[in-house]
């Protein structure tokens, strides 16, 4: 098993990619569902957020408003790479524990679905490969602006935010084009889809794995056989 690191920019289409993947039926981790879930109240890094940010990022219910908690990151850099401190290991953590879950189910390759994976650089030399999703700067801003209600200027301002698209394009192993209809961007995932499943990449590492499992099974059952005789 290999793993392949999806990423794209707000608004370019990530979502539709992924859900070509999941219909495939590939696994797929998706790192904002994990941020979802390890900053509920039951967590650690609730706590930890509530205690730097204050009170006023709560909802009534108690949960973290990630609409106000997205504001206050996006006008202080210093706060976002608090923030990224503090919720990026958790995030990390569990997203190992999915990858050994789909090892262990024989998955051929697993795709990470990260939002900013270009931009931390922290988790691409993990990756086997590398995906982006694209669209082009003006569909991009009138997907933005249509999906969050947003003026022309505060659209530009959040898409300026990131990592430019084009740039990138120049990091990643894959590009798939969602500048145009959904045919021709599903048309795109299955033609990648068929590359990887091709692949041989790790296919040693696995018979290897399988190979010391399957040993280490047999001494078990060696050893269990020579106590209870």
């Amino acid at each position: 098993m290999f793993l392949v690191g999806l990423s794209g920019g707000i608004a370019s289409g990530k979502s539709t990619v992924v859900a070509v993947f999941r219909e495939l039926g590939c696994a797929v981790i998706d790192a904002d569902v994990i941020a979802r879930q390890v900053v509920q109240p039951r967590f650690l890094a609730y706590q930890q957020i509530v205690h730097n940010f204050g009170s006023e990022i709560l909802l009534e219910s108690g949960e973290i408003n990630r609409e106000a908690l997205g504001n206050i990151i996006f006008s202080h850099p210093e706060k976002r790479q608090l923030l990224n401190a503090i919720t990026h290991p958790k995030i990390q953590k569990e997203m190992l524990k999915q990858i050994f879950k789909y090892f262990a189910l024989g998955y051929r390759y697993v795709i990470l679905d990260i939002p900013l994976l270009f931009e931390t650089n922290t988790l691409t030399k993990f990756m086997k490969h590398t995906v982006l999703v694209y669209s082009d700067p003006q569909t991009q801003l009138s997907r933005l602006m249509k999906r969050n209600g947003l003026a022309q200027a505060e659209a530009e301002a959040r898409i300026a935010s990131q990592l430019p698209l084009d740039e990138k394009c120049k990091l990643a192993d894959h590009v798939i084009d969602n500048s145009g209809d959904w045919e021709s961007t599903r048309r795109q995932v299955l033609r990648l889809h068929s590359q990887l499943e091709d692949s041989l990449d790790f296919l040693l590492v696995r018979l290897v794995a399988v190979t010391a499992v399957a040993g280490i099974g047999g001494l078990v059952c060696f050893l269990l056989r020579h106590f209870l005789s």
